[in-house]
């Protein structure tokens, strides 16, 4: 059967979202129908234009560190030969029609990719925009209504807790983290961090329900492991539930005991005055509704002395993709024996350990991270 002649310029103006392909030296050979629209501009004023030019001869104005972004990327794909997908880059409505009646800023998804020649050489970049405001303004309103159902950070009696909260920066939909902090009766406090399944508004709602009935329960059960085994049995009625992770402890100051427990959370740690670090690992249960034997949930105790802390957090601040989890705890570990010297603070040692520990590229997940001086 002969192969259909396939018409390459068509199926560029065909491709889905605003396309344009520029030389290395930054200078648009072509661009599809959209991009024109995007940009409000004729084709006789785009094909042979100089990109570096926008914005030119107004520096000051919005978009020019945009312009900026596109060029120094653009750049480095013809020079390394590699793609990139840029940062999110917000532009203002001045000047570019996206759709009618909209004045309000744009945020764009970009990337930059590079046409090599029949030797390799970099021949032409293909710079591709996608209209991303609707998800960017989405995942605002889930981080705004989880942010919303958190604890503000807050002294526990003469306990001044530190508590982060780091949302993904390249995802487009926030996720479903959250923490929990509890004064109990006498010179006790229940602590405890969870992360549901999921992203956008759906586990912003789950984790909403799941964190309001745990603090319920851990202010009537009487401990840790009884205060999960009631959030279980909620669960299993709350669509979107099944599979959230949740470490919870608690707190006694006139025992000096820790007593805790954990359904398929990472562990917490405790960092002991002597810089060494523990991690809390000997009450672990599997994840919320994924227990065969729905009997008492494991709890363990552990004493601590003045000038410990008690670390709690997600798998955002120690997981990264194609890394043994192992090897992330270590990093933890190392971190928080490192600065335990320095940081006499909650708040500088939580300070410490983000910036140790995110990495600079951004997040790929939701990080909550709660730290207790002891």
């Amino acid at each position: 059967m002969k192969q259909p002649e396939i018409d390459y310029r068509a199926v560029f103006q065909a491709l889905p979202g605003a396309v344009a392909l520029l030389t290395p030296q930054l200078f648009f050979a072509d661009v599809n129908k959209e991009w024109l629209r995007v940009v409000n501009r004729s084709r006789e004023r785009v094909i042979g234009h100089y990109m570096p030019d926008d914005y030119a001869d107004t520096p000051n104005h919005p978009n020019a560190a945009v312009a900026r972004n596109i060029g120094e990327s653009l750049r480095r794909v013809a020079r390394t030969g590699r793609a990139e997908i840029m940062e999110l880059q917000r532009f203002d409505p001045t000047g570019i029609t996206v759709r009618p009646r909209t004045v309000e800023a744009r945020f764009w998804s970009i990337t930059n990719i590079p046409v090599p020649d029949a030797d390799g050489r970099v021949a032409m970049l293909l710079h591709r925009v996608a209209d991303v405001t609707e998800l960017i303004q989405a995942r605002a309103v889930a981080l705004s209504l989880q942010e919303a159902m958190l604890p503000a950070p807050r002294a526990i009696g003469h306990h001044p807790v530190a508590v982060r909260y780091r949302p993904a920066v390249r995802a487009l939909e926030v996720g479903g983290d959250w923490y929990d902090l509890v004064d109990l009766p006498g010179d006790r406090l229940g602590v405890a961090v969870g992360d549901v399944v999921g992203h956008g508004l759906s586990a912003a709602t789950v984790m909403g329900q799941l964190r309001s009935a745990l603090s319920a329960a851990s202010r009537s059960c009487g401990g840790p492991a009884r205060a999960l085994e009631i959030l279980e049995l909620y669960a299993d009625s709350v669509v979107g539930a099944e599979n959230t992770t949740v470490a919870s402890a608690l707190i006694d100051w006139e025992t000096r005991h820790i007593t805790y427990s954990s359904a398929g959370h990472p562990p917490p740690a405790l960092l002991r005055s002597d810089g060494t670090v523990e991690f809390l690992d000997r009450a672990t249960d599997p994840p919320l509704g994924a227990r065969l034997d729905r009997g008492p949930w494991a709890q363990a105790t552990v004493p601590f002395t003045e000038g410990a802390f008690l670390v709690l957090y997600t798998d955002g601040l120690i997981e990264r993709r194609n890394e043994d989890i192992d090897t992330g705890l270590s990093r933890l570990a190392a971190s928080l024996a490192r600065h335990r010297g320095t940081q006499a603070e909650a708040g500088d040692l939580a300070d410490a350990l983000l910036a140790d520990l995110l990495p600079s590229t951004g997040l790929g997940d939701d990080t909550a991270l709660v730290i207790v001086p002891l």
